[in-house]
């Protein structure tokens, strides 16, 4: 059996749908903090497990019966060391036979407060002996076309990202790459993925293309990291989330979001997204 965390998340529903083109329903457990969340899953057929990450005795019986489990990195930012450890000795306990983590991209050298996190949870994955698989996704290009309506309204794309690409792909991409992994009958054991898009893009490229589709003015504003921490809280974000995200983008003017290795296309099999028709969907998602 194939176990997926957080699957009630952006990703994981997206995971588990992959899964269901590669392998039975009956094939698939759906670990979740809350169950009533996933009655959808339910219906398809998929085994629905309660699995807490701050409850780590609710873990292994989760786990039991399952080969091949999937840790998608929690959202609790600041928390997720000890949230991953509990998991992984879970893992460890049940039996599990191989482990894929979603980290991200150039972890072991990144710089970004978001890297830090994942840093110690590939090394305690290592140290665990699990045979493993370590995802290291790039950027969601919905990072930035989830914000198209509020772009269209300023005329604006802000960000502190300078001349700096982003290598991003659609989450349902990374979704698909993971499933990939997780049914493949070879085995992926032992490797480490650099995952991105197969073409990058400076927010000033994002913008035109905005613009282009759209046909309205859309600029890109330039801002320091502190400048644009600061306009992310004034739209509603938790300044430690915001904090984390303006430094992503100061670290990506510097290269840390660029990768050119394919490796995302290769696993799936096609080429991810490209920007151009992301920016199309969400414009018709926008209408």
């Amino acid at each position: 059996m194939i176990g997926v965390t957080g699957a009630t998340g952006q990703l994981g529903r997206l995971v588990i749908e992959n899964l269901l083109k590669k392998t039975a329903a009956s094939n698939i457990v759906a670990l979740v903090r809350d169950a009533a969340k996933a009655n959808e899953l339910k219906a398809l057929g998929v085994d629905v497990r309660q699995a807490d990450y701050e409850q780590p005795e609710t873990l292994t019986a989760a786990f039991a019966g399952i080969e091949k489990l999937l840790l998608i990195s929690s959202n609790a930012v600041g928390s997720r060391v000890p949230q991953h450890l509990a998991v992984i000795q879970a893992a460890k306990e049940a039996g599990v036979q191989l482990f894929v983590y979603t980290s991200v991209l150039k972890a072991g050298t990144n710089p970004m407060m978001l890297a830090a996190e994942h840093k110690p949870t590939e090394a305690a994955i290592q140290e665990s002996g699990i045979p493993a698989v370590i995802l290291r996704n790039g950027w969601y290009t919905e990072n930035y076309t989830q914000n198209i309506p509020a772009i269209l309204q300023t005329g604006v794309v802000a960000g502190a990202a300078k001349d700096g690409k982003f290598h991003t792909a659609a989450r349902n991409d990374y979704a698909e790459a993971a499933a990939v992994v997780l049914t493949s009958e070879a085995s992926h054991a032992g490797n480490v993925y650099e995952l991105a898009g197969d073409a990058g893009f400076t927010l000033a490229e994002f913008a035109a293309e905005v613009a282009a589709q759209s046909g309205k003015e859309i600029a890109f504003q330039d801002m320091s990291g502190e400048d644009f921490a600061n306009l992310l809280v004034q739209v509603g974000l938790p300044e430690g989330f915001a904090a984390a995200l303006a430094d992503s983008e100061v670290h990506a003017a510097n290269g840390w979001l660029e990768e050119t290795g394919g490796t995302l296309s290769t696993l799936i099999g096609r080429s991810a997204q490209s920007l151009s028709a992301a920016v199309t969907a969400a414009l018709n998602a926008s209408q």
